[in-house]
């Protein structure tokens, strides 16, 4: 296991209550922190070299907006896509509802559309300044 998927584990395991609710990005509900750390680990597979930058992060109450960015390369299948050796950025908007301490809810969507356009999957569009 790669030193960055070992610390997402580690830091799953302390921070997430284990009947996490996790809404992703793709419209895929996920339901306790067992399922989660499955799931996330996959990412971990397709980007072995992931690293998070937290760019923003903004708490009120029981809840933590945070702005962050996602950097690595696309080396394991991802979403049913085969590896394409591309470095990607992807940028993500994550709200965590805390309870007791732990993550109880988790709602994240990032760039799918520039994803896949670095990806090579989906032209990217000219754009002309007038």
């Amino acid at each position: 296991m790669n030193k960055g998927k070992a610390a997402f584990m580690t830091a799953t395991d302390e921070l997430c209550a284990n009947d996490l609710v996790f809404h992703n990005g793709i419209g895929v509900d996920i339901h306790g922190v067992k399922d989660y750390k499955k799931s996330e680990g996959k990412v971990f597979s397709a980007f072995p070299d992931l690293h998070a930058t937290i760019d923003d992060m903004v708490a009120e109450g029981d809840k933590v907006a945070c702005r962050w960015t996602l950097t690595g390369t696309h080396k394991g299948e991802f979403m049913g896509i085969p590896p394409t050796n591309k470095k990607v950025t992807m940028w993500v908007i994550t709200i965590v509802h805390i309870a007791d301490g732990k993550f109880v809810e988790e709602w994240e969507r990032y760039d799918t559309l520039g994803l896949m356009r670095q990806l090579g999957l989906v032209p990217t569009p000219g754009y002309h300044q007038p």
